[in-house]
């Protein structure tokens, strides 16, 4: 197993997970290791804190409300691509680990796995080197990017972001303000996707946000959006 430089400290990480208690324990783990300049509880607030923070490392829960964690880590990644993510999930679900691949060199590991593996995983990212936790089941990720493809070629950037808010169950109202769109607008992509993929109830719409890993099975509420910094 890899061991952890000594000088690790300097190293600066932002934690992004919409479970308190986890968070917590995640932070309490790994502030003997790095500096946390961060906690936030959901996708857009994990982008601006992301963004203004500029840390080296983020540790993100993919199924983050309001906007995904995955989704999240795209567009941190179109303003700074210097940023390392360590994406942690409940789905051992390959084609989404191919999707999070797709980012460059990320590390995916399970919400179950062993602390001192989120470690390894953040040494293999830090050295630009990709880590798939090997508990995931075995699989040829060869093909990865042909996995990616399959995974994201359904739903577009903006419909994905209109499932997870429907799957959260969020009103049309609430979604457009948002995503700074019109109600109609809403509207529109919401009964596009429903046509394409035959569905005919907001239920449907769940059970697809969940298959797409875009909502959790236990999500907590959001208390706020804003960063926590220093000791807590």
């Amino acid at each position: 197993m890899q061991v952890v430089s000594p000088d690790r400290s300097a190293l600066r990480v932002l934690i992004a997970d919409d479970h308190e208690m986890f968070a917590q324990a995640l932070r309490a783990y790994l502030e003997k290791t790095y500096t946390i300049v961060g906690l936030v509880s959901e996708g857009r607030a994990m982008v601006k804190e992301g963004i203004r923070l500029r840390p080296d490392v983020i540790v993100v829960d993919v199924g983050m409300p309001i906007l995904n964690g995955l989704d999240a880590a795209r567009k941190i990644r179109e303003q700074d691509r210097s940023i390392k993510f360590i994406f942690l999930t409940m789905l051992d679900d390959p084609n989404l680990a191919a999707a999070a691949l797709e980012l460059g060199p990320i590390a995916f590991v399970l919400k179950h796995s062993a602390c001192p593996e989120l470690q390894v995983a953040i040494e293999h990212v830090l050295h630009g080197k990709p880590y798939v936790t090997p508990k995931m089941r075995s699989e040829d990720w060869v093909e990865a990017k042909a996995r990616a493809r399959q995974y994201s070629k359904e739903l577009s950037p903006r419909q994905r972001e209109v499932v997870q808010l429907i799957g959260e169950g969020r009103s049309l109202k609430e979604i457009a303000n948002l995503l700074h769109l019109s109600e109609k607008t809403v509207e529109f992509h919401k009964r596009h996707i429903m046509q394409s993929f035959s569905i005919k109830s907001n239920a449907d719409l769940v059970l697809l946000a969940l298959k797409h890993g875009l909502i959790s099975l236990n999500p907590e509420p959001v208390h706020d959006t804003k960063a926590r910094h220093g000791k807590v």
